[in-house]
């Protein structure tokens, strides 16, 4: 009895105690990351939880996922705690944008915060057109730095002269509410701080000892948003062209081709998502074409080192934007040396195939013994090298006796008796 009424108080206090919903935005913010986001919003709707903390890590990214994202933490039933995490990151560009959007901004020691002024995907911005950009970005962040009392002035430098904080700098500047070492430590200060949400209402935060509980997104959300980053899409891309390949030179293996067709689908849905530099994709073409000749003509590596050089070159400048969104050199030289290789490799093989079976039409057989299977009086059934030939004898042979091949004449093999030694 006593052990019942134990458990029951126990799991009394354990549902009394606040939640905490927490979700990651890592990278590149994209159509997915809205998702994952309004997904995670609903959740901490469902299980009426204390708070949102949107843990942030990322460069920034496209313009339209932030409005939407913004829009949907504005009008979020559950207040949002937006954090800069862990050291050594930032809430860069787009992501400047949600950390003022939240109802509560902190950010933890070692990350910073700003830097976003827009920039185009591709090309350059004419001047009217980007004070035409700056000052929509510039009056939509203005709207909310205001609405959560931070400093709109110092806010609206990010957008007009790219300008970034430390998080010591963002605090003492008034664009954040707190600092703090972790996210425990955070959400014990905010207990019992009243906030005041976008429309005006006021409420009390109760997330001292919350239970924290991440978000965890769909496959179909883990896929996309892993295959949104350029990188993962390049990778995928050089994957799926070897599995086509293999698939082509060994018809029948099926595997290859089908693994090989949709990584290679994989691939170009995440770069088309993005501008692309024909001249990074020329260089890329180039680089396959090398490794092609290096296999077929000794060019004591040249051809090979060559296509390389171009294949690295072109994966660097494929995407056509800004920084965050390019292929890392790390990343081309990982899938360049062993695409290379790999390339070479098959192509040899593929090479060394078509001329062997052009010295089997043009006399490997010769001098080659194999077994009568039927008797040759005088045409009739031999194997030879593993294979069934049609034979044609000008001596008579028993079945079982061994010949000789002597001339090849199309599909047919003029052979003799083999003479064995007395």
């Amino acid at each position: 009895m006593k052990t019942a009424l134990l458990a029951c108080m126990i799991a009394a206090v354990a549902s009394a105690s606040p939640q905490v919903i927490a979700v990651n935005v890592n990278g590149m913010i994209s159509p997915v990351t809205v998702e994952i986001i309004s997904n995670a919003l609903d959740q901490a709707q469902r299980e009426n939880a204390s708070a949102v903390l949107i843990r942030l890590n990322t460069p920034g990214g496209l313009m339209d996922s932030s409005r939407e994202i913004t829009s949907k933490i504005v009008s979020s039933h559950v207040p949002i705690i937006a954090y800069v995490t862990p050291s050594g990151g930032r809430a860069a560009s787009a992501g400047f944008f949600l950390l003022e959007a939240a109802d509560v901004a902190a950010m933890t020691p070692g990350t910073n915060t700003g830097a976003s002024s827009p920039v185009l995907l591709s090309g350059e911005m004419d001047p009217v057109m980007r004070k035409k950009v700056e000052n929509d970005a510039s009056a939509w962040l203005r709207s909310i730095v205001t609405k959560r009392g931070h400093n709109a002035d110092i806010a609206e430098q990010t957008v007009r002269d790219a300008k970034s904080f430390s998080e010591k700098e963002a605090l003492d500047d008034h664009l954040i509410d707190m600092m703090a070492p972790n996210e425990h430590k955070l959400l014990d200060n905010l207990d019992g701080r009243t906030i005041t949400r976008f429309d005006g209402r006021t409420e009390t935060l109760h997330t001292a000892g919350a239970t924290i509980t991440d978000y965890r997104p769909s496959a179909r959300e883990r896929i996309i948003d892993a295959v949104a980053d350029p990188n993962v899409g390049f990778i995928l891309l050089a994957l799926g062209v070897i599995g086509i390949y293999v698939e082509f030179t060994s018809p029948g293996l099926v595997f290859p081709g089908v693994i090989g067709g949709i990584l290679a689908l994989l691939g170009l849905s995440s770069l088309a998502v993005v501008p692309i530099n024909w001249i990074g994709v020329a260089l890329l073409l180039l680089g396959v074409s090398l490794f092609v000749f290096e296999a077929k003509y000794t060019s004591h590596g040249i051809l090979g080192l060559g296509g390389a050089i171009a294949m690295v070159l072109g994966a660097l400048l494929l995407v056509n934007g800004p920084p965050a969104f390019r292929i890392h050199l790390s990343t081309a030289l990982a899938v360049t040396i062993p695409f290379a290789l790999i390339t070479m490799f098959l192509m040899t093989l593929a090479f060394n195939a078509h001329r062997n079976k052009a010295v089997m039409s043009h006399g490997g057989l010769l001098d080659e013994i194999g077994e009568a299977r039927t008797a040759l009086a005088p045409s009739g059934k031999i194997f030879v090298r593993g294979e069934w030939w049609d034979a044609e004898s000008t001596t008579p042979v028993e079945t079982g006796a061994q010949v000789r091949v002597v001339g090849i004449e199309g599909l047919k093999l003029r052979v003799e008796p083999r003479l064995r030694k007395t």
